[in-house]
């Protein structure tokens, strides 16, 4: 990524490219992490309140923790409590901001890698002339030659590996544990609803639920992202005026097309792509967990 930056220093119309998908990625990064320090908020808030709305939790020892924990000292005194609540309250913030910063740098990753195929396709676009009647291997541009768009799709293909080798695993991990993490809050949700602790129990469970599934929603948007846009690689090949360059080049251009068909993606523990079709399975498989829960409860 460093490299990428300091090659479009001169070039104002890539520079400006790469700025906005920064910048759209630092928004998106700030999203993030906000929607999930601000689940925490409400969770603690919610044990906070079903703790002082209900009589039987005023003493210390009666009172529930913001994690479940078994202590080798009794919760005697307030002071005792309120450090042990801190303590967890801390914990769970440093454990979220972890989690977020994950997933924060893979929109970054998948950002960045989208902006290089954006630039990709503006250097096919501009590498043969409408003006010239005989196309040499040199572009409009001098910059932009055959040899360096080649280059650069080879670059974005081996960036995409790259991503798909860190966050392959850590996608199944997120599938997984999602799925049956938004299976028991959804059965909460349902089961607490006309119940006297309802409330507090809404408060501290739907921010987190949503968080659960916007965590998968962005591990399988961008899988779906980074898919839709290496498609346009070869769209724009195959747009530009590659049938008037010399025979070799023509030939070269259309391996890139060929190559280009393979489309990039991110798998889940190299088994399924993540896409939008897996999100809504994602979501159907735990709306189908809470039935049968709820169908035994």
């Amino acid at each position: 990524m460093v490299a990428d930056w300091r090659n479009y220093t001169t070039n104002l119309l890539d520079l400006r490219l790469l700025t906005n998908m920064a910048h759209f990625a630092h928004r998106a990064s700030r999203i993030i992490i906000g929607l999930q320090v601000v689940a925490v908020f409400f969770y603690s808030y919610g044990v906070l309140a079903a703790n002082a709305s209900d009589p039987d939790r005023w003493e210390p020892f009666a009172r529930e923790l913001i994690l479940k924990m078994d202590f080798p000292f009794n919760i005697s005194t307030n002071s005792i409590y309120t450090g042990v609540t801190i303590i967890q309250f801390v914990h769970l913030m440093l454990v979220a901001c972890g989690i977020t910063v994950i997933n924060s740098l893979l929109v970054t990753l998948i950002l960045h890698d989208c902006g290089q195929i954006d630039i990709l396709c503006k250097w096919l676009t501009k590498i043969f002339s409408n003006n010239v009647s005989h196309v040499s291997h040199e572009s409009v541009d001098e910059t932009i030659t055959l040899r360096s768009v080649i280059i650069k799709h080879q670059q974005i293909i081996v960036f995409s590996n790259n991503i798909e080798n860190v966050y392959t695993y850590i996608a199944l991990m997120i599938l997984l544990s999602d799925t049956l993490i938004t299976c028991c809050l959804g059965f909460i949700i349902v089961t607490s609803i006309g119940t006297p602790s309802g409330g507090a129990i809404l408060i501290k469970s739907v921010l987190f639920y949503i968080t659960m599934n916007l965590e998968v929603f962005i591990y399988c948007f961008a899988g779906e992202y980074l898919s839709a846009k290496s498609k346009k690689v070869g769209d724009a090949a195959y747009n530009s005026l590659w049938y008037k360059a010399q025979t070799k080049n023509c030939r070269m251009i259309l391996f890139l097309i060929l190559r280009a068909q393979d489309r990039l993606t991110i798998t889940s523990g190299k088994i399924v792509d993540l896409s939008l079709e897996r999100f809504t399975s994602v979501i159907k498989a735990s709306a189908s967990y809470i039935s049968v829960l709820l169908a035994m409860y």
